[in-house]
C-alpha cells in the first residue's frame, strides 16, 4: 500500500486506533464503519496525521494513527469516477450534480472530490444539504498551464454551487482562485503555510 496522502479517506481496524484522541464526542460517535481523513501535518515516527469528522460542523478532532491500523483507502480521484457519481443517491444535490458536469470533460490532470461531498459519496451518509459546497483537488506534480487552469476555474464558477479548488504540488497545496487572482499563494505544507509565488518549487518562497 502506498503512503496515504492528504484528503484520502481511511477505514481503520477498530476503535483502539483512535485511543489517543481525547475529544469527548469522538468515543461515543466514531466507529470503524466511518472513515477518517488524512490531514496535512508532520509524520512523526511513521505515524499518519488524520482528522475525525463529527455530526456537527464544529466537531473535528486531530490525531495520528499507525499505518497498520488502516484497512481501506479511498482517494479523492476515485470518488470523481463518473460511473460512481451517476449511481450516487445524492445526484439531486448541487455538489454531486456539479461533479457530474465536470466529469463530462476530459481534463489534462487528475482531479478528485474532498470535504463533505467526498464523505457523503464514500459512506452513503446524508451529510449534504442545499447549501453544501463542492471541494475539489487537482493533482499537479508539474506546473500546469495557466490558460487550462483558467478554463477549469471558469467552468466551476458557472456550476450550481460554490466550488473551491485546491491544487496539490510536490511542495504542498494552494487555492486555485488565489493563484489566478494574485500570482502568489498561501501554500499549505506539512510544516505550516508559506506565502510564495513558486508553489511548485521545493525551495520557497
Amino acid at each position: 500500500m502506498s503512503a496515504p496522502r492528504p484528503h484520502d479517506l481511511l477505514w481503520l481496524r477498530n476503535r483502539s486506533a483512535l485511543a489517543t484522541i481525547k475529544e469527548s464526542w469522538v468515543s461515543p460517535f466514531w466507529h470503524p464503519d466511518l472513515p477518517v481523513v488524512v490531514r496535512r501535518d508532520r509524520r512523526e515516527s511513521g505515524l499518519i496525521p488524520i482528522g475525525v469528522r463529527g455530526e456537527r460542523r464544529e466537531q473535528r478532532a486531530a490525531g495520528w494513527i499507525a499505518p497498520d491500523d488502516i484497512l481501506r483507502v479511498v482517494t479523492p480521484e476515485s470518488l470523481a469516477d463518473r460511473t460512481l457519481l451517476l449511481a450516487s443517491p445524492f445526484t439531486a444535490y448541487a455538489p454531486v450534480s456539479a461533479a457530474i458536469a465536470l466529469s463530462e470533460t476530459v481534463w489534462p490532470w487528475c482531479w478528485g472530490i474532498t470535504g463533505s461531498t467526498a464523505f457523503a459519496l464514500a459512506t452513503q451518509r446524508p451529510t449534504l444539504h442545499a447549501a453544501s459546497d463542492l471541494d475539489l483537488l487537482l493533482r499537479a506534480p508539474q506546473p500546469l498551464p495557466r490558460n487550462a487552469l483558467q478554463r477549469w476555474q471558469t467552468e466551476t464558477d458557472a456550476l450550481g454551487c460554490r466550488v473551491d479548488t485546491q491544487v496539490e504540488t510536490p511542495s504542498g497545496a494552494f487555492a486555485l482562485n488565489e493563484w489566478l487572482r494574485e500570482g502568489r499563494v498561501l501554500l499549505k505544507t506539512d510544516t505550516g503555510p508559506i506565502l510564495t509565488a513558486s508553489p511548485w518549487s521545493r525551495e520557497n518562497p
